[in-house]
């Protein structure tokens, strides 16, 4: 495999597995807090019956609430659409550097591995989140513009706290997936030559 079809495979690949992430990143978050879709996320991407038709707003128009009728596929389309982004970013940079290896087949194999890694990390962070939300912002809320019909509002933070780390875990993972590449690159025999 040459070089340009190794990156053209990990820029087709990159957005497709940022997109999976999301959609298991929000089903998990969708079960900590269904608030945070119904009365933040079905809202800001227009998943009510005027956008997507998937639902109505069973709140108020100051207060709107959207109820959908297959809530779990909302909350898998956020995910999709709140993540694909950030992996084909992702897989742009880390395939653009993956270009230092000798071959595409070695290139793609890395920059691969650069990617899983990055997820982890992504999700890590998450987790970290999680314990941060609901360690410190319960205890003391953050200035947010928190919907004023909140039932449950720790769990409401602490999904917002799993979702801002997340993006910072996918920039750290983006750090740290560069620098993988940039090792395996370091420890191939041909360098040594």
């Amino acid at each position: 495999m040459n070089k340009l079809i190794a990156l053209i495979l990990i820029l087709i690949i990159a957005p497709i597995l940022g997109g999976v992430y999301g959609i298991i990143h929000d089903q998990i978050t969708y079960t900590i807090s269904n608030e945070y879709y119904t009365k933040f996320k079905f809202i800001q991407f227009g998943l009510s019956q005027d956008h997507w038709a998937m639902g109505h707003n069973i709140g108020t128009e100051k207060l709107p609430e959207i109820k959908l009728r297959q809530p779990r596929l909302g909350a898998s389309i956020i995910g999709v659409l709140a993540t694909w982004w950030v992996g084909m970013i992702i897989g742009v940079i880390l395939g653009f550097v993956g270009l230092i290896h000798k071959n595409g087949k070695t290139m793609f194999k890395v920059t691969m591995k650069s990617f899983i890694l990055n997820i982890g990390i992504a999700l890590l962070t998450g987790v970290i989140g999680l314990g941060y939300g609901k360690l410190f912002l319960t205890e003391n809320r953050p200035n947010w513009n928190l919907p004023e019909n909140l039932i449950d509002f720790d769990s409401f933070i602490m999904v917002g706290s799993i979702h801002n780390f997340s993006y910072l875990g996918g920039l750290i993972g983006l750090v740290v997936g560069i620098i993988y590449n940039v090792r395996q690159k370091r420890k191939t025999p041909y360098n040594n030559v």
